[in-house]
């Protein structure tokens, strides 16, 4: 991970392009009399409580309490909680592990691998998805992945528009999808039994169609949802490739 600067100027918007494109890229020696803190490990934490938590309740004296700290030396690293925040956003962007995409023999199953990679990460760490929404994943690891993946298209035999489009396409549906359906706004799973009693027990002649699907708009299961949505974009993307 990159280490955050010392000098913050608050000129650039954290997470922003102007931000990250002034974190040093590697770093500096620590100041005497500095306290140490491995920055790795404030980000581990940050997120462990974000994920314990949620965005809207973590703060930096929350987080210096969990590390035994004070908030004057996280401030040293850290100019405030946004900056935090893209940081965290960047660390789960690198938990989904690609793996090696040399071994997929299509751009088809590229594109799945990293859709069901990143959309397994943002299960596992659902209030990350709000601060990754509000800024474009150009961290360290967001740029890797993004790297790797648009590498893997190109060498498959894409064209580079057409290798951004799908990628970009498919980013976004996995990240649309997670935050509708696991985010911190996300319905309870729980209610489905109640909402299929709902459309059930409407008037058959105003809403036949909501009557006749009633048990199967609920019956689902979401994970199974979203591989059947990624499946259908995908397949329409081929069909487009095809065409172009």
């Amino acid at each position: 991970m990159t280490a955050p600067s010392d000098a913050h100027d608050g000129t650039a918007t954290p997470g922003s392009p102007a931000w990250w494109a002034a974190r040093p890229s590697a770093p500096s020696a620590p100041r005497r009399g500095r306290p140490s803190l491995d920055t790795d490990h404030i980000v581990k934490t940050a997120l462990q409580l974000v994920d314990e938590h949620g965005v809207q309740a973590f703060s930096l004296r929350m987080l210096a309490d969990s590390l035994g700290s004070g908030t004057a030396t996280l401030y040293r690293h850290f100019a405030s909680k946004d900056e935090i925040l893209a940081h965290i956003v960047d660390r789960v962007l690198g938990e989904p592990g690609l793996g090696d995409l040399d071994t997929l023999a299509t751009w088809q199953e590229t594109l799945t691998v990293m859709a069901s990679r990143l959309y397994e990460a943002l299960r596992r760490h659902p209030a990350v998805i709000p601060p990754l929404m509000a800024q474009i994943p150009i961290g360290p690891n967001g740029l890797a992945q993004r790297e790797r993946v648009l590498r893997a298209l190109l060498d498959r035999g894409l064209a580079p528009a057409f290798a951004a489009r799908a990628f970009t396409a498919v980013g976004h549906y996995v990240i649309g999808f997670t935050a509708q359906q696991h985010g911190p706004a996300a319905a309870d799973p729980a209610a489905a039994p109640q909402l299929a009693a709902f459309y059930r027990q409407l008037d058959a002649d105003a809403y036949p169609a909501l009557t006749r699907t009633a048990d199967a708009l609920t019956a689902v299961p979401v994970t199974e949802e979203f591989h059947f949505g990624l499946d259908c974009l995908i397949t329409g993307l081929s069909r487009r490739s095809s065409e172009d």
